[in-house]
């Protein structure tokens, strides 16, 4: 099977499907061109991805993949980060090994190509011009035929009439004779052409036509080998990286099997449980006498005195019931600004705020305004603070020896104190091995230098471990204290408490005074039954421990820039969304949030609202 002498008279259509060959081949490498941008997006996308789920370091989320599902989950992130990299190896390998290698054949194809289809032609030329050459030959052999017979019979004539003279008779026999020696030499020369070009024929289809298609033909078969090649080398290239990928996949579903639900709620348990006992029964009593509760040691309230008598430390009170008072309301309370909100610029009329509120001139609802009064009242300020002690400890000003904290949660942060400074010591420790080894080289060796000038950091790095050391030693005290469920402190800090809830109760007493129409209802009771409110500081400050989040009711548009210089507010620019978490109860001031950790009051004249009708409680202002 040969093109040369199976397709001789096809050089036409050779030339066609040649080019067509090559662009078939080119068609593939665009193919693969294409595969190998969709593998590096899809690896991209995945990268993406992974990075956007991964946990912000040094915030709450990092501490919530303490649990398995959260640490399978990060593994799980992980593990497509390196499954986008399999991908990103694909993409590379089909660029090097297929896309640039069948780029660079396809340009010598074409060159090869050009050069076997070049001599096809020159070839074909060669045999037309010998053609060319015997068609002349062969007319001039047939004129000078013709020629030598018209001489001829014109001589016969010339011969056969009496009246011409025998000069003329002799000049057309003479005639006749060159006509004949023309026409014998068109002949010979007709026939040596016609012997050449059947030569130069023969020699062009059976010699030279089928040498230039047989290298066509093996140009064309190497380049169907070729792209069968590629397109295995399209599949290997794949195939090379499923091992890999399966152990990705592989490392997904031990992730998946390594999370315990048990162990999960245990952490729950470790990380919430506050190690109070639950209250005890309350007592039934007739009803002219003041309730009262048993509770134990470690319960959250404690006693309230009868009656409306002085407060006294130690004395009888009634039980508040602070884990049912709603937190948020109580926060809300306490960062509410302390004065009324200001009128909005003087560019736009109060009317044209869609939730703006009544113009400061006119009179404020009776609610407010003993509500702002309250908090701008001096005497009053001593109790504001006091009920602010556990806002305080989310602002980072809590107690050192964490006595805010519940015990389980007092216990484990002060281990984690005790494990960092031991940890700092040890650190200490080896930058003082690491100097006195130096000082001892620089002893035996004055050359490499002097042995005093690392004293003064020696004695620095020894007062640095003593301190340490004595941070432990006072750590250690108070985490004893707690793991040893002591009843009482010391006698001095048991002084220094009730000292402290002394004042604290006479403060909150004239707090709750004031509060007995609050709109929260956490503070409200009757008047005959409102005496005082006895809370130690570390009942009170873990309420705002583990405080949820207000839920999101809406959002709003700044109308206006404000400037929140005020303890409560917060500042917006002119055009900014921000969520509202708190509706404006009368008061001029509308809360919202901007993230996770800013949130405070703004005028609401200030703010366009819109609230989700979904929400729970939401209210339109018109």
């Amino acid at each position: 099977m040969s093109w040369g002498t199976e397709l001789w008279d096809q050089f036409d259509n050779l030339e066609k499907h040649t080019q067509w060959g090559i662009d078939v081949l080119e068609k593939y490498i665009k193919f693969v061109k294409e595969r190998t941008e969709i593998e590096l997006s899809y690896a991209k996308q995945l990268r993406n991805l992974s990075k956007k789920y991964q946990p912000k370091k040094n915030s709450k989320e990092e501490e919530e993949y303490r649990y398995t599902s959260t640490r399978a989950f990060l593994a799980t992130l992980n593990e497509m980060n390196d499954y986008a990299g399999q991908h990103e190896v694909i993409s590379e390998n089909m660029t090097s090994l297929i896309t640039g290698e069948l780029t660079r054949y396809v340009q010598e194809l074409k060159q090869e190509r050009k050069s076997h289809f070049h001599d096809g032609r020159k070839a074909q030329q060669h045999i037309e011009t010998c053609w060319k050459q015997l068609e002349a030959s062969k007319r001039r052999f047939e004129r000078d035929c013709k020629e030598a017979d018209r001489a001829q019979q014109y001589f016969e004539k010339m011969d056969a009439d009496i009246n011409v003279t025998k000069a003329d008779v002799e000049k057309a026999r003479q005639q006749a004779q060159l006509r004949h020696q023309m026409a014998e030499d068109s002949k010979a020369e007709y026939s040596s052409t016609l012997q050449k070009f059947n030569s130069e024929q023969h020699e062009h289809y059976y010699t030279h036509i089928p040498s230039i298609f047989q290298k066509i033909q093996e140009m064309e078969e190497r380049r169907i080998v070729r792209i069968g090649e590629s397109m295995k080398t399209f599949a290997e290239v794949d195939r090379q990286v499923i091992p890999i990928i399966g152990k990705c996949l592989d490392e997904i579903t031990k992730a998946a099997e390594s999370v315990d639900h048990k162990n999960d709620s245990q952490m729950v348990i470790e990380a919430f449980k506050s190690g109070f006992e639950p209250p005890g029964d309350i007592e039934f009593e007739d009803f002219t006498q003041p309730m009262k509760r048993t509770v134990s040691e470690t319960s959250l309230s404690n006693s309230r005195a009868d009656g409306r008598s002085e407060p006294k430390f130690g004395g009888k009170s009634k039980g508040k019931l602070w884990p049912f008072i709603k937190k948020n309301k109580l926060m809300s309370l306490l960062t509410s600004p302390h004065q009324p909100p200001p009128p909005p610029p003087a560019s736009a009329s109060p009317s044209a705020v869609p939730n703006g509120p009544q113009s400061p001139k006119q009179q404020k609802e009776p609610l407010s305004h003993r509500f702002n009064e309250f908090m701008t009242s001096k005497p009053k300020i001593h109790c504001f603070r006091s009920l602010k002690r556990g806002l305080s400890l989310k602002l980072g000003a809590g107690p050192e020896d964490f006595s805010n904290l519940p015990p389980e949660q007092r216990r484990k942060k002060l281990q984690q104190k005790v494990d960092e400074l031991n940890r700092d010591i040890q650190k200490e420790m080896d930058q003082r091995d690491a100097l006195t080894k130096m000082k001892d080289v620089y002893i035996k060796n004055p050359q490499m230098g002097d042995a005093a000038s690392v004293d003064q950091r020696l004695a620095e790095l020894g007062q640095n471990i003593e301190k340490l050391r004595l941070e432990v030693q006072k750590f250690e005290g108070w985490l004893a204290e707690v793991e040893g469920r002591l009843p009482a402190r010391s006698e001095q800090a048991r002084r220094q408490s009730g000292l402290y809830e002394a004042q604290n109760t006479s403060a909150m007493n004239s707090c709750a005074q004031d509060r007995e129409s609050s709109p929260d209802g956490s503070y409200t009771e009757e008047q005959s039954q409102e005496t005082e409110m006895k809370v130690p500081a570390t009942d009170f400050d873990d309420e705002f421990d583990d405080e949820e989040p207000l839920p999101t009711i809406g959002t709003c548009k700044a109308l206006y820039t404000f400037e929140g210089q005020n303890e409560g507010t917060i500042s917006v620019a002119e055009g900014e969304m921000l969520y509202v978490i708190e509706e404006d109860k009368g008061d001029g001031w509308t809360r919202i949030r901007r993230n996770e950790d800013e949130e405070g009051y703004v005028p609401t004249s200030y703010v366009e609202v819109y609230l989700d009708k979904n929400a729970k409680g939401a209210m339109t202002y018109i």
